[in-house]
């Protein structure tokens, strides 16, 4: 029987579906599902009554700084998941991908799939279909090791850890509605100076804590300092890794209380604690020689991993030529 694959775009009809990846889960197609301005695509693939693979994307708007202004793009974590032979594999994503491309290219300027774990994966599938790779950098650090997280810290941070601490800061996990609607607020006012990075509507934090708590999938990090919530981190949990989705601080205002450094040095000591392996930070950019968030975030002792990512673009003369580029 050949290979067949279906399209949900609404979770009233999604049957039960296997898998441990959250990437392209139930529970996060439900949670886009439920934020304003996002919308998913959950592709599955099945051959004779039995699932091969899934594959989950979300199209929402994004805001850039050189036209067009406003479009939407769909993106995807990682190349989907499986439930075949690792020589089926590749097929069955060629068929994920085709179906993909062809819903989300006719309702987004933009596709990108980004972290892949294996960059080679897929390759000659994402050129048949118009793709065209850009190198790129993960950073993620090894909680694997018996040493303690702090052990591969930069001096600097951790004097700056003890200082905030001494200086009144404390940081601890909530799943107060009340606390998670303002650590939202606080953390829109961070990322709105921060032009290049997406930030969704406040209404995704709680809905994460709706969606993906209850299965461990998720935790957000509060920093507070005299009852006033002055930074903050998001984190998601599929298998053995823990990723920062979103951290930010009022560094300017709570200077002596470093509550951006302090967010993220919570969740690296909390992940360590329950047993993850890993801590990836979620974007740290294009491979430039300066990039402020990279550099912040190398200081906790992550490690740089190439990698690429794949786009595609809907104006065919221009994707064209980005693909003769950067073949």
């Amino acid at each position: 029987m050949p290979l067949l694959v279906t399209l949900y775009q609404a979770k009233s009809q999604i049957p039960d579906l296997p898998g441990t990846d959250l990437f392209h889960s139930t529970e996060l197609f439900r949670l886009y599902e439920a934020t304003p301005g996002y919308n998913p695509l959950l592709i599955v693939a099945h051959e004779d009554g039995c699932i091969r693979g899934k594959l989950l994307g979300v199209i929402r708007r994004s805001v850039r700084l050189t036209p067009p202004a406003l479009i939407q793009r769909c993106e995807v974590y990682g190349t989907g998941e499986y439930f075949c032979t690792s020589d089926e594999r590749e097929s069955v994503f060629e068929a994920l991908l085709s179906r993909l491309t062809k819903e989300a290219a006719r309702r987004s300027f933009l596709i990108e799939f980004r972290n892949l774990d294996d960059a080679k994966f897929g390759y000659r599938f994402f050129r048949q279909q118009g793709y065209f790779p850009i190198n790129w950098l993960r950073v993620r650090n090894s909680l694997h090791a018996p040493q303690l997280p702090e052990k591969r810290f930069s001096p600097s941070r951790l004097r700056q850890i003890r200082k905030g601490l001494k200086n009144g800061a404390e940081v601890r996990e909530t799943h107060d509605p009340t606390e998670i609607q303002s650590f939202a607020r606080m953390l829109h006012r961070v990322y709105s100076f921060k032009v290049r990075r997406h930030f969704p509507s406040m209404r995704f934090f709680r809905e994460m804590e709706r969606w993906l708590t209850d299965g461990e999938h998720s935790r957000i990090f509060i920093v507070t300092y005299r009852g006033r919530i002055i930074g903050g981190s998001a984190c998601i949990y599929s298998g053995t890794n823990a990723y920062l989705w979103f951290s930010g601080g009022m560094r300017k205002t709570y200077a002596l209380q470093y509550p951006g450094i302090l967010a993220v040095w919570y969740a690296l000591v909390d992940a360590k604690r329950r047993g993850y392996r890993h801590l990836e930070f979620m974007d740290v950019g294009l491979p430039f020689h300066h990039h402020g968030y990279r550099e912040f975030v190398l200081r906790f002792g992550g490690r740089q991993i190439s990698t690429r990512r794949w786009f595609r673009l809907k104006w065919q003369w221009l994707n064209r030529l980005l693909s003769w580029l950067y073949q």
